[in-house]
């Protein structure tokens, strides 16, 4: 898909945990005609949002099947545990996957850590979702294990969170459909790497629709100008040419003194 394909606006999905208002803003300094529209979906919503047309580009969680999807890895977040507040895990700084064999870890459906062997005990059954299994915790029927970022999203006052070591790490990346890498997906992958707007993959954003009328108001007018104005015949001046002075030609270095006619030279008799 080329450029000119493009849809005029810009929709950027995202998953739970994932905060894009900085590269949202800069794409409103640099790119103010077209709107952006935040899409949020859940980890497993991600990446046939991207396939199905719901967004142009968005930032979910690797693995991702990369047959028609490309992904740009922009960071890696801390892997924690979520447990009550009067847990013993909650008087250390940091836990390992051993110091959790003992507990029921919880695993839901929607678990965006890529385990070989999920920790600890398994609950009865899995939870459908995060949310489902963060109610679970403040209930006190396990703990659970997931990035960072989603411990501050579900954040609740009887709940806390520490760090664990040797654990799989959630990675945050860029993606989009490989064949509609339109313009302004190249637009919103050059603002993500720090790219200036002067850069040599970067695109100028468009002149604003009045500066374009304006400069065209102002070509045609000096066209006018200039077609009105006299060819110069006899005192007038000619285009391009020095107007005259009074009393005729300037006389100059190499202009001949018989007020500037040359002919043929007169025979003497």
């Amino acid at each position: 898909m080329t450029g000119s394909d493009a849809s005029p606006s810009f929709r950027l999905a995202y998953v739970p945990g994932v905060t894009p208002a900085k590269w949202v803003r800069i794409w409103h300094e640099r790119l103010p005609e077209v709107p952006l529209t935040l899409v949020q979906v859940s980890a497993g919503e991600a990446a046939d949002a991207l396939r199905d047309g719901g967004a142009d580009a968005g930032f979910l969680r690797l693995p991702v099947d990369r047959t028609d999807l490309s992904a740009i890895p922009m960071y890696t977040e801390t892997s924690v545990v979520v447990v009550p507040k009067d847990h013993l895990v909650a008087a250390f700084d940091e836990v390992s996957v051993a110091d959790l064999a003992d507990e029921v870890v919880l695993h839901p459906l929607d678990d965006t850590l890529d385990w070989a062997q999920p920790p600890g005990r398994p609950a009865f059954e899995r939870p459908a979702t995060t949310p489902d299994a963060i109610e679970l915790v403040a209930a006190g029927i396990g703990l659970l294990v997931v990035p960072q970022s989603l411990a501050r999203l579900y954040h609740r006052r009887d709940l806390t969170y520490r760090t664990v070591t040797d654990t799989p790490q959630s990675q945050v990346a860029l993606s989009w459909r490989e064949d509609r890498t339109t313009d302004q997906v190249e637009d919103f992958i050059g603002i993500v790497r720090g790219r200036t707007v002067n850069s040599s993959r970067g695109r100028r954003p468009a002149e604003p629709a009045t500066q374009r009328a304006a400069g065209k108001k102002d070509q045609q007018s000096g066209k006018k100008a200039q077609k009105d104005q006299p060819a110069g015949k006899g005192g007038g001046a000619a285009r391009g040419k020095a107007p005259a002075g009074r009393g005729g030609a300037r006389r100059g270095a190499g202009a001949p003194k018989d007020g500037g006619r040359r002919g043929r030279p007169r025979r003497r008799s």
